[in-house]
């Protein structure tokens, strides 16, 4: 091949300098080959690509045609059914329902109802008319240690940090929460004037790096921390422990998305990139952990505090139920995030392979705190590929109590999944720091598209409660979803994770033998 390109290289600059000698408006030739053929000699000469080296020229199609595989495979491979993460039927339903476009479908669903994982909802013969339940149901968040309960709505925005959104972004997901009542969690990148710039409710997500209350050395601080927590707009504390993305690992801020302004934001210095420690340094056991929820609720005023966790190692999560038992402190909300959830920058075997997904950790974080006693103290909050009614339901089957969406809240502002989240390179501005790419976000028409999606979203949640008989969200149990397990054999979620009793965690002797290995393994003393 390398040959090849020399003799069309030769021969082309003998044919072009023959049409040149013979009448001078052949020059233009030289601008479209000359280019061509330094190319080429370049790709034969360096030694970091073979492919280019072996095939000069010819080998850049490769990976031309590689750059634009996603786009092909999205928009011309691709069924309404296949794509990941989501697919276009998820996609085309956020869409719609941002827009208050038809809500509906034609000639029956495109899923195949006998394959295995195909759920659904068990409607009732005495279904309720939906004019007979509450359209916007509120959720009271905050323990009877809390001295200022936080009303929230059944669906809201979860974590995403200004950094790694775009400030027209979170511009957007504010003031459509302030647009619809409901709450927009910060993400761990800290609090900025864009969270409260259009005076929605905000819930103040605090991570390993401490963003927006830290020292110079990272660690938490508490002066800062009252300057911010003590805001109106903040209406909950949240401690992140982990995000479904990468469990177990910092978050990831690349360098090229570090403004000065976010710098300055976040606390830290700009010129490299921003990643979070792994774990705390404000606290090591699950008592300091409880000491430190005290120090947070007293730091803003006694508004509700709670955390973020991906679940991991069992025994871990129920260290901490132990701890609050023993010390008589409790968390106001836990949001579990599932391991199928993420935003931004993750490395792809975190994405893949690390972290335990969303239901099967919603029923062992219900489980487990009503085991220990303390459930009705603390609001569950599902996070994890959250889009529509049906999947609000779901997660209220397996014990969550409310649910966050922070990919669905992406589409609504007009996300393509184009898959660049990590690049700054985001083609609709809302991943991105690229002032040219932002701008075609504009905030004020995107916030009514944001708010418009959660309307929709949990009218149609409500809307299907009512076909099942239920009156509130309070009232779904894991008898209301069926999961085809295999061709013949179906089971309600009641089946497939057996509820444990009430305060049987207390003592050793009525734990039950699924949870024995990991209630001894954890103690209130160390994670």
């Amino acid at each position: 091949m390398r040959k090849v390109f020399l003799i069309f290289a030769i021969t082309s600059i003998s044919i072009i300098g023959i049409l040149i000698y013979i009448n001078w408006k052949f020059s233009f030739l030289l601008f479209i080959f000359f280019p061509l053929i330094l190319m080429g000699l370049y790709d034969m000469f360096q030694s970091k690509h073979t492919i280019r080296r072996n095939f000069p020229l010819l080998g850049r199609m490769r990976y031309l045609l590689e750059s634009l595989g996603p786009e092909m495979r999205q928009y011309f491979i691709e069924t309404d059914t296949e794509g990941k993460p989501f697919n276009r039927l998820q996609r085309s339903i956020v869409y719609e329902r941002s827009k208050k476009a038809i809500n509906s479908q034609p000639f029956g669903t495109q899923l195949n109802v006998y394959d295995e994982g195909y759920e659904w909802i068990n409607h009732s013969i005495r279904a309720i008319s939906f004019s007979q339940i509450d359209e916007n149901p509120r959720v009271k968040i905050g323990s009877s240690q809390c001295e200022k309960p936080y009303s929230a709505s059944l669906f809201n925005i979860s974590a995403m940090s200004y950094g790694a959104l775009s400030k027209n972004a979170i511009l957007a997901l504010n003031a459509g929460a302030k647009q619809g009542n409901f709450f927009h969690n910060t993400g761990e990148g800290g609090l900025s004037p864009y969270h409260l710039q259009n005076g929605g409710d905000v819930v103040w997500n605090i991570g390993t790096g401490y963003f927006s209350c830290r020292t110079e050395d990272g660690k938490f601080s508490y002066e800062e921390y009252t300057k911010r927590a003590s805001l109106d707009n903040v209406k909950m504390i949240e401690i992140k422990f982990s995000q479904g993305a990468k469990p177990g690992h910092g978050g990831i801020l690349p360098k090229e998305k570090v403004t000065d302004e976010i710098s300055a934001i976040r606390l830290v210095p700009k010129g490299n990139d921003i990643v979070s420690p792994p774990t705390h340094s404000a606290f090591t056991t699950p008592l300091e952990l409880m000491d430190f929820i005290k120090t947070l609720r007293k730091g803003s005023g006694g508004k509700p505090v709670g955390m973020k966790i991906c679940i991991g190692n069992k025994s871990e999560f129920l260290s901490i139920c132990k701890a609050m038992v023993e010390t008589n402190t409790y968390l106001d909300f836990i949001t579990v995030d599932g391991g199928e959830g993420g935003t931004g920058a993750a490395p792809q075997e975190y994405s893949d392979h690390v972290g335990m997904p969303l239901r099967d950790a919603l029923a062992f974080v219900y489980d487990a705190l009503n085991g220990f006693g303390i459930k009705d103290q603390i609001k569950i909050i599902a996070s994890g590929k959250v889009i529509t009614g049906f999947d609000i339901i779901r997660n209220l089957s397996l014990g969550a109590d409310l649910c966050n969406s922070a990919r669905g809240m992406m589409f609504a502002l007009g996300c393509i999944q184009a898959l660049e989240c990590h690049a700054n390179t985001c083609p609709t501005g809302v991943a991105t720091q690229d002032e040219q790419l932002m701008k075609g976000l504009v905030p004020e028409e995107k916030s009514i598209r944001v708010a418009n999606f959660q309307h929709e979203t949990v009218k149609s949640a409500m809307d299907l409660m009512a076909s099942a008989g239920i009156n509130h969200p309070d009232n779904v149990d894991r008898t209301v979803v069926s999961t085809r397990i295999d061709r013949t054999k179906i089971q309600t979620y009641y089946e497939t994770y057996p509820e444990i009793e009430t305060g049987c965690l207390r003592a050793e002797a009525t734990v039950p033998k699924d949870f024995l290995y990991f209630w001894k393994k954890a103690s209130s003393e160390k994670f």
